[in-house]
């Protein structure tokens, strides 16, 4: 049975590494999840977490996510857009098939998952939006120009929105996790997990159980928005 105060929250790429951290650790918290999935095997269901198929690119799946979380637990509090992929090469090497796909995940499915969760918020005066942004939309990264223009433009987004959501008690935020153990980088050579740990003040990499528990804290707050938190010890120019 849902109580009327019980927080709910739609996380989009669930069954990834970090996605099931996010699960977990809004749960743990005592919030209703709905679990977006698309081709890896969702979290199990339980009595706080409830799967759902949605591919983020697609307009009519993110609005009936929306819808269905909305008619399920009568309340939708918080969206967290984490689904995400690289397709890591030089640009002269990118083809624009890869380019789409980078795009077309990381960016235009943060618009369509924000798009369709916007007016339950609204009509709450209410809500939190978290996009998971990169470090490299900061910086640039050589190899990853589709990606950095992905979490460049995340960013963009995620300031923009939050200038048009406050008045109504909307907040936006994202949230730059770092580079993390999880299926995304598992692929990468050592050498440039080490490289990646080197560059850190602290000299090690960032856990997805830590991004988890910041970003369910980040989702509880209610004076805090249009701000980018990076979580790892690298450090800008």
């Amino acid at each position: 049975m849902h109580a009327p105060n019980q927080r709910v929250v739609l996380i989009t790429g669930a069954a990834g590494g970090l996605g099931r951290g996010l699960v977990e650790a809004f749960a743990r918290d005592g919030w209703h999840v709905a679990a977006g999935w698309h081709r890896t095997a969702p979290p199990p269901e339980t009595d706080f977490v409830w799967p759902i198929p949605l591919d983020v690119t697609d307009r009519a799946q993110a609005q009936t996510a929306a819808a269905d979380v909305v008619a399920r637990w009568g309340r939708l509090d918080a969206l967290v857009n984490n689904a995400g992929v690289t397709a890591d090469q030089l640009m002269v090497q990118t083809s624009e098939a890869d380019w789409d796909r980078v795009l077309g995940v990381n960016l235009k499915g943060a618009f369509l998952c924000s798009q369709a969760v916007i007016r339950p918020m609204l009509h709450q005066r209410d809500g939190h939006i978290i996009n998971l942004a990169s470090f490299a939309g900061r910086t640039g990264a050589r190899g990853q120009a589709a990606y950095a223009a992905a979490k460049a433009g995340l960013i963009g987004l995620t300031r923009a929105l939050a200038k048009e959501l406050g008045s109504r008690n909307v907040r936006v935020n994202a949230v730059l996790p770092g580079v993390l153990p999880t299926p995304m980088t598992a692929s990468l050579p050592q050498d440039a997990l080490d490289e990646f740990a080197a560059a850190n003040a602290l000299g090690r990499l960032n856990s997805a159980g830590e991004v988890a528990r910041f970003i369910a804290f980040l989702a509880s707050l209610q004076n805090v928005s249009g701000q980018l938190f990076q979580l790892d010890s690298r450090i800008a120019p």
